[in-house]
């Protein structure tokens, strides 16, 4: 069986943090969980102390990447999630992971679908969910998806990829994971890289975990100081020519606004 760990990446006092927890308790199968911040306090000692988990510091100013390996790095195990704080996972998470690394052993990274929660209600599957889905399709011919150009092919277009539903296997991966300079695009340009490395990316299309939209999220936050703006236009660039970018933009800068938590989805 292998040994799997939620590393949760916690800042300050989130009034979502204890819901995270409790779901990744309630998970079928056995795991571990350890709580790792670079804002320590009463509240994350408190929470560490009532359902009895270890809680790492990282000394320095907060920073995503650096929080992210951070977290990656305490994980003892070969198989890491880094869930964030806000969101919740289905029960059969880490089940169904470990079926499909069993499975397909040369897998290093794994994904799933999530519903969406906003204003504490999961949302109606739209538009921008659709596109995602289509994008992740390479990634579903499983017999294929060790190839690099068939894991780049769900790229090209933007990012589909949930981040908080990845689980990396950090024995074939090793350290550090993030090594990309952005902010917000940093999940999509660390899978670029690992798509041209050795190794599977396997998709399972199950909602596994519930991803929370708010006003106190890093994504609502990019959008609103142009970070994710000026990221997104890096990474086409890296993809594709100077004309091609701009009209991909046009089209990709459109579902931002799914991230406005003062929508119904």
């Amino acid at each position: 069986m292998l040994t799997h760990t939620f590393a949760i990446c916690a800042y300050k006092e989130s009034p979502y943090l204890e819901a995270c927890i409790r779901s990744l308790k309630r998970q079928s199968v056995e795991t571990r969980i350890i709580l790792c911040t670079s804002t320590p306090g009463p509240f994350l000692e408190k929470m560490a102390t009532r359902y009895n988990l270890p809680l790492y510091v990282r000394d320095g100013a907060s920073d995503i990447r650096d929080d992210w390996n951070f977290a990656y790095d305490k994980a003892e195990t070969k198989l890491v999630t880094i869930a964030h704080q806000d969101d919740c996972y289905h029960k059969e998470y880490v089940r169904t992971l470990q079926r499909c690394w069993e499975r397909y052993p040369d897998t290093t990274v794994f994904m799933t679908d999530c519903r969406i929660v906003k204003n504490h209600q999961i949302q109606r599957r739209n538009m921008v969910w659709l596109v995602k889905r289509l994008l992740r399709l390479p990634l579903r011919f499983y017999r294929l998806s060790d190839v690099s150009w068939v894991k780049k092919a769900a790229l090209i277009f933007g990012n589909p990829v949930i981040c908080p539903s990845c689980t990396y296997h950090k024995g074939r991966l090793g350290t550090p994971l993030f090594r990309s300079p952005f902010k917000f695009a940093l999940d999509w340009d660390t899978l670029w890289r690992l798509a041209g490395e050795p190794g599977r990316f396997l998709c399972v299309e199950r909602p596994l975990m519930y991803y929370r939209i708010h006003d106190g999220a890093t994504t609502k936050a990019c959008i609103e100081n142009r970070q994710r703006t000026e990221d997104e236009a890096a990474m086409y660039a890296k993809i594709w020519p100077e004309p091609v970018v701009g009209l991909l933009m046009h089209f990709y800068q459109k579902a931002y606004k799914a991230y406005d938590s003062g929508n119904g989805g």
